[in-house]
C-alpha cells in the first residue's frame, strides 16, 4: 500500500501542478536519455527541476518505504518478478468475451443499511471488495439471491462490478492467494460487466512505481476475462507514453472491448481532466475496434468522451450518497438538477427516497446522453451542409 508519509516530496513541491508530466509543453528529464527503462517509460516532463524520477523518493526510512524504486535493490528485484517484468508483451492473452450494451448511468449500491425492500433499478454496480472474503478466499454470497437480500436489490438486475477502491482493499486483493477461485465463483453470478483494481499511478513517485503499477492492473484484467467475466481495462496512466502503451496492448487484443477510468480523484482536477480526456480521445482513436467507456466521476468529461467512444456509461456514487445523507434530487424549472434537504424521521427507511433519486440521476443521465448525441449530429450536419444562395454570392462577390 502507498503511504503518503513515507517521502517527502510534497513537502519539496510547492505546486503540486508541477509535477503533472506534459510532454507537448516540457522537455525530458536530463537523467532520463539514458535510462534503461526510457522505451517503455518515455521519459518524465514537467516543470520541477529534477535530474530524473529517481529524485522522486526521498524516504527518510527506505526500510518502510513500499515504492517500486531502485533506491531498495532487493526488494526492487522481488516487486520485479512479481509481475515478470514492467512489458505488457508477456501477459497471456484472453479470451474475447461478448459485452451487452451498458445504459448512460449505473447507480452504485453499498449496501442495504436503514433500508427494507428491494431498490427498482434493471442494473446496479456493487464494490468488488465487498463481495469477496479475502481471509477466506471465497464469496461472501453464495448466490444472486443471497446477494439481492444483502444489498437490496432486484434479483434480476443487471450486475456492474467496480474495483475502484483505496489502496488498502486493492492490495489485499492483490495478495489474495486464490484471485482464481474467487473470480471463478464471481462469473457464475452472470456479472454484466466488472472493472478490476485501480492500482495507484501516482505523480509524485519513481516511474517504476507508476509502470508496475500499470502491469498489475494489466495482469488482473487478464485474469478476471480468463475467468470468464465480460472486463474493462483500467487505463490508469500518468504520461502521453502510458496512454501510447496502452493503445498499442489494446490493438494488439480485440478482446479489450471496454475501458474503465476514475475521475473522482486526481485525473479530474482543473486542466488535468482535460488532458486526460484528450489522452483518452487519442488513444479511442489510435485502435481498431470501437471501445466502451465506463467513468467514475468526471461529469464535465462526458460529452468529449461520447464523442470519441462507442458508448459511455458513468458509475453514479450521488443516488446512493446524497440518500443516505438525507438529500433529495430534483430539477429545477430551467431542467438542472439539484439536491435539497429531505429529513427523515428517526429510525424511518429510505427505500422512496433512494428510488425516487436513483430514477431521478438515471434521467438526467438519458438527457445528457440525448443531448449530446443532438449536439454531434448538430455539428456533423453543419460540416456537411450545402452551400445556400448567400454563400454563392458571397464567394462570387
Amino acid at each position: 500500500m502507498k503511504n503518503a508519509n513515507n517521502h517527502s516530496l510534497p513537502r519539496l513541491v510547492r505546486n503540486a501542478q508541477s509535477l503533472w508530466d506534459d510532454a507537448a509543453t516540457m522537455p525530458c528529464s536530463l537523467g532520463c536519455v539514458t535510462c534503461v527503462d526510457r522505451p517503455i517509460c518515455g521519459g518524465v516532463h514537467n516543470g520541477a527541476s529534477f535530474f530524473d524520477c529517481g529524485d522522486y523518493c526521498r524516504c527518510e526510512d527506505k526500510a518502510s518505504c513500499d515504492l517500486v524504486c531502485r533506491g531498495k535493490p532487493k526488494q526492487f528485484v522481488a516487486r520485479l518478478r512479481e509481475v515478470s517484468g514492467l512489458e505488457f508483451a508477456n501477459v497471456p492473452r484472453a479470451p474475447r468475451i461478448a459485452v451487452e450494451t451498458l445504459p448512460p448511468m449505473v447507480p452504485m449500491i453499498e449496501h442495504a443499511t436503514a433500508r427494507v425492500g428491494t431498490l427498482n433499478s434493471p442494473i446496479v454496480a456493487l464494490p468488488l471488495y465487498a463481495l469477496l472474503d479475502i481471509d477466506a478466499g471465497t464469496l461472501r454470497y453464495p448466490d444472486r439471491t443471497a446477494l439481492s437480500q444483502k444489498f437490496g436489490i432486484d434479483p434480476n438486475a443487471r450486475l456492474v462490478v467496480s474495483g475502484v477502491a483505496r489502496d488498502k482493499k486493492i492490495e489485499r486483493y492483490w495478495a489474495a492467494k486464490d484471485r482464481p477461485a474467487m473470480l471463478q465463483q464471481l462469473a457464475a453470478l452472470d456479472i454484466a460487466l466488472i472493472t478490476p483494481p485501480n492500482y495507484s499511478v501516482l505523480t509524485d513517485v519513481p516511474r517504476t512505481d507508476n509502470l508496475h503499477a500499470m502491469k498489475r492492473i494489466l495482469m488482473a484484467t487478464v485474469e478476471m476475462m480468463q475467468a470468464g467475466l465480460p472486463t474493462a481495462l483500467h487505463a490508469n496512466a500518468r504520461t502521453e507514453r502510458d496512454f501510447e502503451r496502452w493503445g498499442e496492448l489494446i490493438a494488439e487484443r480485440p478482446e479489450i472491448q471496454y475501458l474503465a477510468f476514475e475521475f473522482a480523484t486526481g485525473a479530474g482536477r482543473g486542466e488535468r481532466l482535460d488532458w486526460h480526456v484528450a489522452q483518452l480521445t487519442a488513444l479511442a482513436a489510435r485502435v481498431p475496434q470501437r471501445l466502451g467507456l465506463v467513468v467514475r466521476g468526471g461529469m464535465r468529461a462526458l460529452e468529449p468522451l461520447r464523442a470519441a467512444f462507442a458508448g459511455v456509461t458513468m458509475i453514479d456514487t450521488d443516488a446512493f450518497t446524497k440518500t443516505r445523507c438525507r438529500q433529495e434530487a430534483q430539477f429545477r424549472h430551467d431542467g438542472k438538477l439539484v439536491w435539497r434537504k429531505h429529513p427523515t424521521p428517526p429510525g424511518a427507511p429510505i427505500d422512496a427516497l433512494l428510488q425516487q433519486n436513483v430514477a431521478a440521476l438515471h434521467s438526467h443521465h438519458i438527457i445528457l446522453a440525448r443531448t449530446h448525441a443532438e449536439k454531434r449530429r448538430d455539428a456533423a450536419s453543419e460540416g456537411f451542409r450545402a452551400p445556400n444562395r448567400a454563400d454563392r454570392h458571397a464567394r462570387e462577390g
